[in-house]
C-alpha cells in the first residue's frame, strides 16, 4: 500500500492532470464554491464524486479517520445528529441495528439526538472501513460533512469541484 507523500504525489498529479470526468457535464452548471456546489448539485453527482474520491483503497483508514474526527466536531450539533441518523438508518439497511452498534462502536448512545462528536465519529470510521457505499451514500444525503475534511489527500475532491467550477470559464 502506497505511504502518504506517495498518496499526495498521485493526487497532485492528479489534480495537474485536469481530470474533470469526476464530475458529469450533464448539468452544464458553473459552481461558485463548495457551499454553491452542495446545494445545487444532484445527489447523484455528489454520490458519484465522494464515491471516487473517498474509498480505503485511495485513502487508508487511517488516515481517513482522524479527518473525520476533526470534521464532525466543527459540523454543527443537529447536522452531527442529521449524520448519525443516516448513517444508523442506511447500516440498519443492513441488518445492523443502532443498539447492536452501539456496543459494538462503545457508543454513548444508540440514539442520534445524545450522540457525541466522538460517537458520530466512531461511526463514520466503521461506516467508511466497513461500509464504503454506506459512507458515500450519507456524504451525498449529507455534504456539509465534506467541507471541514482538510487533509491533502481527501483534497482530491475539492480539486474535481475546482475542476467542474473552472470548466465554464476558460
Amino acid at each position: 500500500m502506497p505511504n502518504s507523500d506517495e498518496y499526495k504525489r498521485q493526487i497532485m498529479s492528479d489534480l495537474a492532470g485536469g481530470d474533470k470526468e469526476m464530475l458529469p457535464d450533464e448539468t452544464g452548471s458553473d459552481y461558485q464554491n463548495f457551499d454553491d456546489f452542495a446545494q445545487r448539485s444532484s445527489r447523484d453527482e455528489r454520490h458519484q464524486l465522494f464515491s471516487k474520491s473517498f474509498h480505503p483503497d485511495r485513502v487508508p483508514a487511517s488516515q481517513m479517520e482522524p479527518e473525520l474526527q476533526k470534521a464532525i466536531a466543527q459540523i454543527k450539533p443537529n447536522e452531527r445528529k442529521d449524520v448519525a441518523q443516516e448513517f444508523f438508518n442506511h447500516l440498519k439497511k443492513r441488518g445492523l441495528s443502532d443498539r447492536d452498534l452501539e456496543k459494538q462502536l462503545a457508543l454513548s448512545s444508540h440514539h442520534a439526538n445524545h450522540m457525541t462528536a466522538d460517537d458520530v465519529t466512531k461511526l463514520a470510521g466503521f461506516a467508511y472501513h466497513n461500509h464504503p457505499d454506506v459512507f458515500h451514500e450519507v456524504l451525498a444525503d449529507q455534504p456539509a460533512l465534506v467541507k471541514f475534511l482538510s487533509n491533502p489527500v481527501v483534497g482530491a475532491v475539492f480539486g474535481a469541484i475546482a475542476a467542474k467550477w473552472m470548466g465554464g470559464r476558460r
